[in-house]
């Protein structure tokens, strides 16, 4: 009970500032315009913060070969839930190519950065995010190739892969730990390391209300009638994390009793973490930019990121039953 109350904590104060973006939005306190200043902030500003201040600060020499081996049990998490989603989607969806989409991306990705971000921050601090980071390295290299190409039409994926890779947050991730390795952290000024401080701080809220205000856009009442959405919120919050927890468990173990690796339990919770996040925003964002319909994603988002409160701090708890505390 008192793991669940510790995360519960967080996912409550997350969700509180759900609803006041949602009410906002709502309310018409808003401009029409918020949620793109919003995304734009987040995605240029606040996550790139973060991401360049925890390499920077955590992401050494010393630590290189945990992260080493950490990277290769995220690349096959990431594998196996892509194949996963491929094979799901198929089943759910029989016609549609554009919904089935939707349900690829949903299946395979959770929101592990605006939700799992602050959320493994809260709990571990800044050293465990940057586990977790780096965790998410290639989780976030898949989503922006197949990822995003399963959202959007043929004819505009041309030309535009490698700069949809090449983001802010990724490339801030990429400076941090170079500036990391290198030890040019530790001699930048404090006025610079304070900016960064305060700006990653609003990653989180922003994220968000960010949800609020999309969610907020569409018919409450309609988003709730899709039943597939639920089917597919149960298996991104329940089936899919269990899954990909045990698949990574069975890999630890036969690392260790054919080749004598060790690893931690800390990498079954960076999975945890990575892929037990609510369904995310792109599946709103980018069919709405090229002419898809939005609504089936600001179904799964309302849905996921409500029952994820709870489920996030359950499952966590049990973790912490089978496998011990992380990072202690």
């Amino acid at each position: 009970m008192t793991v669940f109350l510790a995360t519960l904590t967080p996912m409550m104060t997350l969700f509180l500032c759900i609803a006041v973006g949602f009410v906002a939005a709502k309310a018409k306190i808003l401009p029409d315009t918020a949620s793109k200043t919003m995304a734009k902030l987040e995605t240029w500003v606040f996550c790139p913060a973060l991401s360049f201040t925890t390499m920077m600060r955590f992401c050494t020499v010393d630590t290189l070969a945990t992260h080493g081996a950490n990277l290769i049990m995220s690349t096959i998490s990431v594998m196996l839930a892509m194949g996963i989603a491929i094979l799901l989607s198929r089943f759910m969806v029989k016609n549609d190519v554009a919904e089935r989409g939707v349900y690829s991306y949903a299946l395979a990705f959770a929101n592990s950065g605006y939700i799992g971000d602050p959320i493994v921050l809260s709990l571990f601090g800044e050293e465990g995010l940057s586990y977790y980071k780096l965790f998410c390295l290639p989780l976030s290299i898949l989503i922006y190739t197949w990822g995003i190409s399963v959202l959007t039409p043929k004819s505009e994926e041309k030309g535009a892969m490698l700069k949809r890779l090449l983001n802010a947050p990724t490339i801030a991730i990429f400076l941090g730990i170079f500036a990391g390795l290198t030890g040019i952290g530790q001699h930048m000024p404090s006025f610079i390391t304070g900016a960064l401080d305060a700006l990653k701080a609003c990653m989180g809220p922003v994220a968000m209300l960010l949800a609020g205000v999309t969610i907020a856009r569409y018919d409450f009442v309609s988003m709730l009638k899709n039943k597939k959405v639920y089917l597919a919120t149960a298996l991104r919050l329940f089936v899919i994390p269990a899954v990909l927890i045990a698949a990574l468990f069975g890999a630890k173990t036969l690392a260790s009793s054919l080749f004598g690796i060790t690893m931690s339990n800390d990498v079954l919770f960076l999975c945890f973490f990575a892929t037990a996040a609510p369904l995310g925003l792109n599946t709103v964002v980018f069919p709405e930019a090229y002419g898809g319909n939005p609504q089936t994603g600001a179904s799964m988002a309302m849905i996921s990121h409500t029952l994820c409160v709870i489920s996030i701090p359950l499952l966590y708890a049990l973790m912490v039953a089978l496998f011990g505390v992380p990072f202690a």
